[in-house]
């Protein structure tokens, strides 16, 4: 069961990870490029702090973005600006991300996200904490996918299996780190007669080929090649 109000403190400590580590870098070092291809690390930052506001938009009933176009205006407007200013925001944003969330509201109902994907309220908590987990990771600047909470990287691994489950490209797919399994992929058995591959790996290498963080150069692969996963 999805407990909001557990994820809303994991995304306040998450929050306070990154502000800190942030904190050690000089403007020159924000204007550097990220992990993420075409993305400065102030990029990174002012995407943080703009999806703060944009679920805060979710949570107050109105549309998380007004367009793509100016989510990603917003991005390039932000993304330049000093590591003083971008550290306010991000602060300054999560603040706001956790007031709404700390008002009282019906956490069963459905919300409506970008893309036409929707989602139970209860899980947007969830939700932030992997965008501030996963960026804080982006910046390259010593926090990795090994340094993640284990039970945030064994539910984030979740997610993105169900969110592939059922996949039309991608084929029955069994992950495991040697202690858990989950299932992704096509079902077992299906009309196109794929057999199961099975991708084993540490936790973190798992999530980071889930995620599009790693290339899965690091997991051993049975049954078949390597899965291609689908964009998130």
């Amino acid at each position: 069961m999805i407990d909001h109000a557990h994820d809303l403190e994991s995304v306040h400590g998450a929050t306070e990870r990154l502000l800190t580590a942030v904190a050690g870098l000089d403007n020159a070092a924000v204007a550097e490029p990220s992990r993420l291809p075409g993305w400065s690390r102030g990029h990174v930052l002012a995407h943080v702090a703009r999806n703060a506001d944009a679920l805060v938009n979710v949570l107050e009933g109105r549309p998380m973005y007004a367009d793509a176009q100016v989510r990603d205006a917003d991005i390039e407007r932000d993304a330049p600006r000093p590591l003083d200013v971008q550290l306010a925001d991000v602060r300054e944003s999560g603040a706001r991300f956790q007031a709404a969330g700390a008002a009282p509201a019906d956490w069963s109902r459905t919300v409506l996200l970008r893309n036409g994907v929707v989602d139970s309220a209860a899980r947007l908590p969830f939700r932030r904490w992997v965008e501030v987990e996963l960026h804080h990771v982006d910046l390259g600047i010593g926090y990795e996918l090994e340094d993640l909470p284990e039970k945030f990287t064994a539910r984030e691994t979740e997610f993105l299996a169900e969110r592939f489950a059922g996949h039309s490209d991608v084929p029955p797919t069994r992950l495991t780190d040697g202690t858990r399994a989950w299932h992704t992929g096509r079902k077992a058995g299906d009309p196109d007669g794929d057999p199961e591959v099975t991708v084993t790996g540490s936790p973190a290498d798992l999530l980071g080929w889930l995620a599009g963080r790693r290339d899965g150069s690091a997991l051993t692969v049975e049954g078949g090649p390597l899965p291609a996963l689908p964009p998130l």
